[in-house]
């Protein structure tokens, strides 16, 4: 049991983002456009302005008074780190022969969809309660590192959507036999409109909010034991003083969306955001 929890953490790390070994692709190779989540628009393959040569953020401190909130919310699961260094090795954009940074930039959104799979597949092993399931989600891994490992050419031409509908086959599968003890399971806000939503101390143990945009709803005091967040958009939300504890496919950028206090329980699949410590 010691193994595998250690196994699992060892993994939980390596789908993190590690910004010393990426050559700024999210800066790059993703577009964003002015609102309040970003201070400027840019195209796809386009450096940010505050990219700066050696592929560090030049106001990385300041992204949130500089209005790049959006930066500060964003992972790419270790994607970055894995194109950068393993898939075009170690060969950054700038100084790669004719073509080289079109086909980084084009593979890096495909990997890092890659990786999101990969965290949340490695998730769903955690969970004792999915345990009949376990055969299958290790296949779905080892098929979905197999993937990411391809070739720039192989990753290009992947039909990532595909996989996507197969792996979440399995994930909906393992919510349903993870919630299945917890009260409240019945509650099914999956893909709900819940913008704004005064939800203040709700009853949501077990509940699925799958795909639900929470974006500025006051979750203060909610109990949100044992619910599944795959997907949930929870930007601007108030969990301050919520009770996470054993909610599942809770990501860390939707965590660092969200607006929370010293009081709020979280499962220990995440940390608690250093912003949340400058909230009022």
């Amino acid at each position: 049991m010691l193994n595998g929890m250690r196994d699992h953490q060892a993994a939980r790390a390596d789908l993190r983002g590690d910004c010393a070994r990426c050559f700024g692709l999210c800066c790059v190779a993703l577009p964003f456009a002015a609102s309040a989540d970003f201070a400027v628009s840019k195209d796809a393959g386009t450096p940010c302005r505050n990219l700066r040569d050696d592929h560090r953020c030049g106001i990385h401190t300041e992204l949130r008074k500089k209005g790049f909130t959006g930066c500060t919310v964003y992972d790419c699961f270790g994607a970055g780190q894995r194109v950068s260094q393993v898939t075009f090795g170690g060969q950054d954009w700038r100084t790669g022969p004719p073509g080289h940074a079109r086909r980084m930039f084009d593979v890096f959104p495909v990997v890092r969809q890659l990786h999101e799979l990969l965290w949340y597949l490695t998730e769903a092993l955690a969970l004792p309660a999915a345990r009949s399931l376990h055969a299958g989600l290790r296949t779905a891994l080892e098929r979905t590192e197999e993937l990411a490992a391809g070739t720039p050419g192989e990753l290009a031409a992947l039909d990532v959507a595909a996989h996507r509908q197969d792996v979440n086959v399995l994930l909906l599968k393992t919510s349903e036999l993870a919630r299945a003890g917890t009260r409240g399971r019945g509650k099914d806000r999956r893909g709900a409109d819940l913008v704004g939503a005064r939800l203040r101390g709700a009853d949501l143990r077990g509940a699925t909010l799958r795909g639900a945009c929470l974006i500025a709803a006051d979750l203060t005091g909610a109990d949100l034991r044992g619910a599944d967040l795959i997907g949930a958009d929870l930007r601007d939300t108030d969990l301050t003083d919520a009770d996470l504890t054993g909610a599942f496919f809770l990501t860390q950028p939707q965590l660092d969306a969200a607006r929370g206090s010293g009081g709020t329980r979280l499962p220990g699949s995440v940390t608690r955001p250093g912003h949340w410590t400058a909230q009022v």
